[in-house]
């Protein structure tokens, strides 16, 4: 399943779970304002930008990458 960490007032979050729905991909989305228990992690692992889309496979994007995000539809 594809994680989507989001945050408010995010474009490029909008626009990458919008990709999503259109392609009917499912994922689940974790908002860090709502869920800030996330933030650690994704500072820890070098992220600091929203959004984060972590693949089935493992590997792991930020931002708003259609490229990246075409692969999964």
């Amino acid at each position: 399943m594809v994680e989507v960490f989001s945050k408010n007032n995010c474009m490029q979050c909008r626009m990458t779970k919008k990709f999503l729905k259109q392609h009917n991909v499912p994922f689940v989305e974790h908002n860090i304002d709502e869920e800030p228990k996330f933030i650690k992690t994704l500072k820890a692992e070098g992220f600091m930008a929203t959004p984060v889309v972590k693949t089935p496979d493992g590997n792991a994007f930020s931002g708003f990458r259609p490229d990246k995000l075409q692969a999964l539809a």
